[in-house]
C-alpha cells in the first residue's frame, strides 16, 4: 500500500511493525518480521531516509516510529507536487509537440510497433489512457495478449470507462472463454458475439486504434491509428460488426449461485435483472446515485451505466419516464408492495 511513496515490501512491514511497537531494536524487530537482521537494518535505514523512523536517543541501537499522521502526510504531500509537476511538463510537452506538427505529415498519424512486448505495452497503453469508452473487436486467437492476461481492462472499467466488445463465436469454446466472458459482463461490460469478426480491432475514445499488421507466425506488429480519416473508417468497421451481433448475457445458474454460477447467453436481457431492480427500486425510493451505489455495494459508475441502460431497454430518455415506465411494466411492483 506505501509502494507509491518508495516502500518496498519489506520496508513497508518495518514500519508497520515499528509503529505497532512503538520502539524496538533491530534484532527483535528482526525476529518479528523473520528475516535476517542485516536485511532489517537496510530497511530501518531506509525508513530514517524517508523521515518514517529514527534512532533512539535515549537507547543506543533502538528505534522509534515517526508518527503516521505526520511523517506519511509530508511524503504524500511532496508526492501530490512531483506529480502536479510532471501533470504541467507534460502539458508543456504536449503543446510543444502540436505547435510544432500543426500540419502533420501523413506519416505521423500512423506508428508500427515491432515486438511482442512492445505491442502488449502498447496494447496496455492504449486502455489506460481511454477516459470514455473502449470499442474492441476480437478473434479466438490470441497472439500476443490473451483475456487472463489483460489485467488494465478491470482497473480502466473501475474508472468509468465504458467497454463494447464483438467476440468471434470461437471464443465460446475456447479453456477460459467462458470464465472471461462471465468477468466481463460481471463488470457490465457489453459483449456482443458474431460467427466471424473482420480483423483484430481496439479503439480507445476517439483518439486512437489499434490493429495487427502480422498473422500466423510471424513476428507480431500492429499499427497504432492516431486521429484521421483512418480512424474514422475503422471506427464505421466497428459500428457495422456491433450492429450485425448477438448480444450476450449472464443467466444465473439452475442452483441460484448469481455471477458464480452463471452461465453466458445470446440474446438480449427481456426485462431488467435483479440487480436492475434492485437500483431501481432505490432510485424510486427517493435515494441518490452515490447512496445506492453504497447500499448495493456497487460502484457510482456502474449504477450510472445501469440506469443508462434502462433507460435505453425501456426506451425513455429521462428518469422521470423511467419511472412511469417501470410502473407500468410492473418491475418495481412486487417490491412496493413487500
Amino acid at each position: 500500500m506505501l509502494g507509491a511513496i518508495g516502500l518496498d515490501e519489506r520496508q513497508e512491514s518495518a514500519y508497520r511493525a515499528l509503529v505497532a511497537l512503538g520502539a524496538a531494536e533491530a534484532a527483535d524487530l528482526a525476529h518479528r518480521l523473520a528475516i535476517p537482521e542485516q536485511d532489517t537494518e537496510r530497511a530501518l535505514r531506509r525508513l530514517e531516509q524517508q523521515g518514517l523512523a529514527a534512532q533512539s536517543s535515549a537507547r543506543t541501537g533502538r528505534w522509534v516510529a515517526a508518527p503516521p499522521a505526520v511523517a506519511l502526510g509530508a511524503l504524500l504531500t511532496q508526492q501530490r507536487h512531483e506529480l502536479e509537476r510532471a501533470e504541467l511538463a507534460a502539458v508543456l510537452l504536449a503543446e510543444e509537440y502540436r505547435a510544432e506538427s500543426a500540419g502533420p505529415a501523413v506519416h505521423d498519424l500512423v506508428e508500427v510497433v515491432t515486438g511482442a512486448s512492445a505491442v502488449a505495452h502498447r496494447f496496455h497503453q492504449l486502455q489506460l489512457g481511454a477516459a470514455e469508452e473502449i470499442r474492441a473487436l476480437v478473434t479466438g486467437r490470441p497472439v500476443v495478449v490473451s483475456g487472463v492476461e489483460n489485467e488494465s481492462e478491470e482497473r480502466v472499467v473501475t474508472r468509468g470507462v465504458r467497454y463494447r466488445v464483438v467476440i468471434e463465436r470461437e471464443v465460446l469454446s475456447l479453456p477460459d472463454g467462458i470464465t472471461e466472458l462471465s468477468a466481463a459482463l460481471g463488470r457490465d461490460e457489453q459483449v456482443r458475439v458474431v460467427d466471424r469478426v473482420p480483423t483484430k480491432l481496439m479503439i480507445a475514445d476517439r483518439a486512437l486504434a489499434m490493429v495487427p499488421l502480422t498473422a500466423g507466425d510471424a513476428e507480431p506488429a500492429a499499427l497504432v491509428v492516431h486521429a484521421s480519416g483512418l480512424l474514422e473508417s475503422l471506427s464505421g468497421l466497428f459500428e457495422a460488426v456491433w450492429r450485425d451481433a448477438l448480444p450476450l448475457r449472464l443467466v444465473p445458474g439452475a442452483d441460484g449461485a448469481g455471477r458464480d454460477g452463471a452461465t453466458v447467453t445470446e440474446g438480449a436481457a427481456a426485462g431488467p435483472d435483479e440487480t436492475d431492480l434492485e437500483v431501481l427500486s432505490l432510485l424510486l425510493a427517493g435515494m441518490t446515485d452515490a447512496s445506492v451505489a453504497k447500499q448495493l455495494d456497487l460502484g457510482l459508475r456502474t449504477v450510472q451505466r445501469r440506469v443508462k441502460g434502462l433507460m435505453e431497454l425501456a426506451g425513455v430518455t429521462t428518469r422521470l419516464q423511467l419511472g412511469w415506465h417501470a410502473y407500468e411494466k410492473g418491475w418495481v411492483a412486487r417490491d412496493l408492495r413487500a
